[in-house]
């Protein structure tokens, strides 16, 4: 529930403000803890000589993590508020990812994935609700404010291309130089949740009840139950996203290295990637503005589907770095259009409930993703051929996605 004078007391410049400092934690949740791993899986695999099923299961336990944070965070949320869900959650996935610096064995690695997982779902969905009650004070700039949020992951995801590979090449010639760049990145992610505290306090004292409750108390009367039923489309769609977007990110890295691409070159396609990401929030904004049924996410999955399909149809250098700047420029979009979708069809009351039925669908996806790819890669064709199944999964969710009619 909004507070009733909050558009009066926030200006058009606060607004971005806001949503700007509410975006490291899409940073923390996805951009480091999720998608930095695929900087430190060809390292971490050449020194613990893991196969590419077991590469792919570690972003598989972050997705189950992820499923079951996103069960639990509504929870939460009721219990005590967005504002301390988010920053709570930030610190823990700190924690976790500085603890996978001290593990070299696979069991302890897959868990604190896992925990990991569980810490940044909270952080994800509790800033999804902050956004789009954010969106709420300017609806006319509402798609560019979850764009904005949304977006941050991309400065997570420059931050992991520029941080891994120097914390790398420092720890050269040291016994499991990786563990200093989980330790790098938890750093990163300690200074992202002090420095979001405040603005992310302020924000929730803003878009609280009239008493300033954010619990219980500012939502009566209470919501009615949340039906999938008539969002059945959009939610098979996104599902079919998570099965498809992950195995890029979790594998693009390790083709370019099998494809000869060098340090530079990666650390370049992997910035580069992000900064799109960044881009995006103003490229897609009208699009989540204006639709109301599925077609934002069908758009955007056949789109992501053609950027995936490239590096493993040649490793021609325009044409993986057109790959990297188009999935870059779409895919954190995607995940703002169901935001956008549950903002335009759902009561506010029901908006918790709403992003956390998309975060589970889409966790879902998460957790088949990686480990398929990688068994796929471990046999004839190799990465090449997971990609190709990457992309299949995203063009039949764009075909699914397509059939969700407005509510």
């Amino acid at each position: 529930m909004l507070a009733p004078d909050s558009r009066s007391q926030v200006s058009p410049l606060s607004l971005l403000g806001l949503a700007a400092a509410l975006s490291l934690g899409a940073a923390v949740s996805l951009g480091i803890t999720r998608f930095a791993y695929g900087l430190l899986l060809p390292p971490m695999r050449t020194d613990l000589g893991w196969s590419y099923t077991l590469a792919g299961a570690m972003n598989t336990a972050n997705a189950a993590g992820y499923l079951l944070g996103a069960l639990a965070t509504p929870a939460l949320l009721r219990r005590w508020g967005a504002a301390r869900v988010l920053l709570a959650g930030s610190a823990a996935a700190t924690l976790f990812m500085a603890a996978s610096g001290f593990f070299t064995a696979a069991a302890p690695l897959l868990v604190q994935r896992l925990l990991a997982g569980v810490a940044s779902a909270g952080v994800f969905v509790a800033g999804g609700l902050l956004a789009a009650r954010l969106g709420a004070l300017a609806p006319g700039r509402s798609g560019l404010l979850l764009g904005l949020y949304y977006g941050g992951t991309g400065w997570g995801i420059v931050l992991s291309a520029l941080g891994v590979p120097a914390t790398l090449q420092a720890a050269h010639g040291v016994a499991h130089g990786w563990s200093w760049a989980w330790w790098g990145l938890a750093a990163a992610c300690a200074l992202a949740t002090a420095a979001m505290a405040w603005p992310v306090l302020r924000l929730e004292r803003l878009t609280s009840g009239p008493s300033g409750a954010t619990g219980p108390a500012a939502a009566a009367p209470a919501p009615t139950p949340l039906r999938w039923r008539p969002m059945a489309a959009a939610l098979a769609g996104y599902t079919l996203f998570g099965v498809g977007y992950i195995g890029y990110m979790t594998f693009v890295i390790a083709l370019l290295r099998e494809q000869g691409v060098g340090t530079a070159a990666v650390t370049g396609f992997y910035a580069l990637l992000g900064l799109a990401v960044v881009a995006s929030s103003r490229l897609w904004a009208g699009l989540l503005d204006r639709a109301r049924g599925g077609q934002a996410l069908a758009r955007l999955n056949g789109l992501l589907g053609l950027a995936t399909v490239l590096p493993a149809l040649t490793g021609s250098a325009p044409v993986v770095l057109a790959s990297g700047l188009l999935f870059g420029a779409v895919f954190l979009s995607v995940v703002a259009s169901t935001t956008a979708f549950v903002r335009h069809h759902l009561p506010a009351a029901q908006w918790p409930a709403g992003i956390s039925a998309f975060t589970i669908v889409f966790a879902a996806g998460q957790i088949v993703g990686p480990t398929v790819v990688g068994w796929i890669a471990d046999g004839p064709g190799g990465l090449a051929r997971g990609l190709v199944f990457s992309a299949a999964a995203l063009w039949l969710g764009a075909l699914v996605a397509g059939r969700q009619k407005p509510l």
